[in-house]
């Protein structure tokens, strides 16, 4: 719950920026010259951009959720079983452990997307956060029956 209310401020402030940003845009558009057209339009590329970005991200969160409810209504979300170290970190040879477990049956089944989804999230605890994304984006994309990259 914290980390979706926390998502949700930055992605509130983020719409905020932009429409800031774009609002400045514009007036320099209107200003009409040359130089304030052309920079107006330059400033108004940054929140497109922007918009794009987190809509892209905010997609793939709610994907991914949805998986992840799927899963835990079947019963198969991964079991926390990773040692922590007394600051509450988790410890990384027990994070290898688990990720060699997943790795495994990812490898002995890599056509089902629950394999891919436990995988992504030890690679997210091992934190390897790139390979933990492109994980889920292969389970989101075997979970709707469409044409997988290769990792």
């Amino acid at each position: 719950m914290r980390a979706k209310l926390s998502y949700a401020i930055t992605a509130a402030v983020l719409v905020f920026y932009f429409v800031l940003v774009g609002s400045r845009g514009v007036m320099l558009i209107q200003s009409g010259t040359l130089i304030t057209v052309t920079f107006g339009v330059a400033v108004l590329i940054l929140p497109v951009i922007g918009v794009w970005f987190l809509w892209k991200n905010t997609q793939f969160v709610r994907r991914a959720n949805a998986l992840a409810a799927e899963l835990d209504a079947e019963g198969g979300l991964p079991v926390d079983e990773l040692q922590r170290t007394p600051a509450g970190r988790i410890d990384r040879d027990s994070a290898d452990e688990v990720f060699a477990k997943r790795r495994a049956e990812t490898e002995a089944a890599p056509d089902d997307w629950r394999s891919w989804f436990r995988l992504a999230v030890a690679y997210h605890d091992a934190r390897d956060t790139p390979r933990a994304r492109k994980a889920m984006q292969r389970a989101i994309a075997l979970h709707d029956g469409r044409p997988v990259q290769q990792l």
